[in-house]
């Protein structure tokens, strides 16, 4: 019997590529916030479920977490980044921040618990290089990616029967890299980027990993 996976921020970029690596192994619960794209993903994955979710909203993520049969696995791949000085920075960009990079995956993680218990299962949250370290300009989008770090290392000791990794890619070659180098006034080269299909490899690699071996942490870097 095929898995069943769940992926947040299916829509573009490391989801959506994960979710072509995956489609033929899998049976796919594809989220995201763009009803247009979402319309478009169930078109290229006709035996997957996709939804536009309020992630945040316990009930309804409870009520799309009950209608699954089992749950194997979730990968948390939504986020939205804002870039700004300290001085310049802006209150309500920072909330939307931690919103959409950890209570978005604070939220779902609880929801599916009883699931992922009963399966021994995974969840992978998709960090950033930013989850490790902050850097001028990266404050807000940090200290969100700080928190989904100390969110994933605080479940990995609580929930001993799941398996929980982080993975931190670097500069990665997606529409939000385009956006944040608008952001720095500086030139799109996706070529210098880590590819996404590259990140989505890493993360099927955890996925098909075997306990009791279990990755833990994944940094990935443009070379």
């Amino acid at each position: 019997m095929q898995p069943t996976i769940l992926i947040t921020g299916a829509t573009g970029g490391i989801g959506i590529a994960l979710a072509r690596l995956l489609k033929d192994h899998a049976q796919l619960v594809l989220l995201g916030r763009n009803p247009q794209k979402l319309t478009s993903l169930q078109t290229e994955f006709p035996e997957a479920r996709t939804e536009a979710l309020p992630l945040t909203d316990a009930q309804a993520v409870q009520a799309l977490i009950e209608t699954l049969p089992a749950l194997d696995a979730v990968v948390h791949c939504a986020g939205e980044v804002v870039l700004s000085s300290i001085q310049d920075s802006q209150l309500e960009d920072w909330e939307s921040m931690y919103q959409s990079n950890v209570l978005t995956a604070l939220v779902l993680t609880q929801q599916a618990l009883p699931q992922l218990r009963a399966s021994r299962g995974k969840v992978v949250f998709v960090n950033s290089g930013a989850g490790l370290r902050a850097s001028p300009g990266w404050g807000g989008y940090a200290a969100s990616k700080f928190a989904l770090k100390a969110l994933a290392d605080a479940l990995r000791q609580e929930e001993p029967l799941i398996s929980v990794t982080t993975v931190y890619p670097g500069r990665t070659a997606t529409d939000m890299q385009k956006q944040v180098r608008d952001m720095e006034h500086a030139e799109y080269q996706p070529e210098k980027y880590v590819r996404a299909e590259d990140v989505a490899q890493a993360i099927k690699t955890v996925l098909d990993m075997q306990r009791p071996s279990v990755i833990e942490e994944l940094s990935i870097r443009p070379g």
